[in-house]
């Protein structure tokens, strides 16, 4: 079959980058990872995207991206209403860079229990950081669960009174926000990276600058409404939203490639 457009998501597209041929790039993670020179590309049919209006902002000069193209949920697949109960949320990976540590502070000073889903992948720092910051500050009021299928975030994330995200790094997006939204349940966040792009402070969650503001917000969220965080995922973070936009790329492409195919056939 011929190919419209070819699509690549890799931190290494240029080392399998085609020669040429309607091509999209997008970029998930921090621009400043990618191989210098990649995001000036000379070629009309190459286009590079970002995940959020946040991450674009800190493209080196002289970079071209086209319009950044937002992530997106399953709204529907994540609505599973319930009432909400008294206890905080993190999912995440467990590294030194996502701040675990700082939620589990937090939790304590709100007098708040907190669960705790992630992956604990087999390098060192990782494990280092688990068995130095996190297990020590564990209870049995502070649990970590482990790895979590898709039915079990589901529940956790449609009955925690709020998530929590105390990420250090400057997040290029962050899907397990607009998750919780989907499910009605407000974000606490230090308003790192695209963070401040997903959460509304005082209508969708808050956002805090330290473990002592933290904990109020944790305290607060109880009183944000569960449905205007289920609306505003469903009108700004839909997958369907998401898919549409990557459709009008694509389109857009291969109109480009069939153009050049002709000008080239009339050569």
């Amino acid at each position: 079959w011929p190919i419209d457009v070819v699509h690549l998501h890799g931190i290494d597209f240029d080392a399998y980058l085609p020669d040429d041929g309607p091509t999209l790039v997008t970029l998930h993670l921090p621009l400043a990872w990618y191989p210098a020179g990649v995001l000036s590309p000379a070629r009309e049919d190459l286009w590079l995207h970002a995940v959020s209006e946040a991450q674009q902002a800190t493209a080196p000069a002289g970079s071209r991206l086209i319009a950044p193209i937002p992530n997106g949920v399953d709204v529907n697949a994540l609505a599973a209403p319930r009432s909400h109960r008294n206890f905080a949320l993190v999912l995440s990976r467990i590294c030194p860079e996502k701040g675990i540590h700082l939620a589990i502070d937090a939790a304590k000073r709100a007098g708040v229990p907190l669960a705790i889903g992630g992956q604990i992948y087999p390098y060192r720092t990782h494990v280092q950081y688990f068995a130095d910051e996190v297990e020590p500050r564990l209870d049995r009021r502070r649990r970590f669960l482990g790895p979590l299928g898709f039915f079990a975030k589901r529940r956790l994330l449609n009955a925690a009174r709020c998530l929590v995200i105390p990420s250090l790094a400057a997040e290029t997006s962050s899907l397990v926000a607009m998750e919780a939204l989907a499910c009605g349940t407000p974000v606490v966040a230090f308003p790192n990276g695209a963070l401040p792009n997903v959460v509304e402070h005082g209508k969708t969650g808050f956002l805090v600058n330290d473990i002592d503001e933290m904990a109020i917000a944790i305290d607060a969220s109880a009183d944000l409404d569960n449905e205007t965080c289920r609306a505003e995922a469903r009108d700004r973070f839909s997958l369907d939203r998401m898919v549409s936009a990557y459709m009008d790329a694509y389109r857009a492409l291969a109109k480009l490639g069939d153009s050049r195919a002709r000008l080239g056939a009339a050569g």
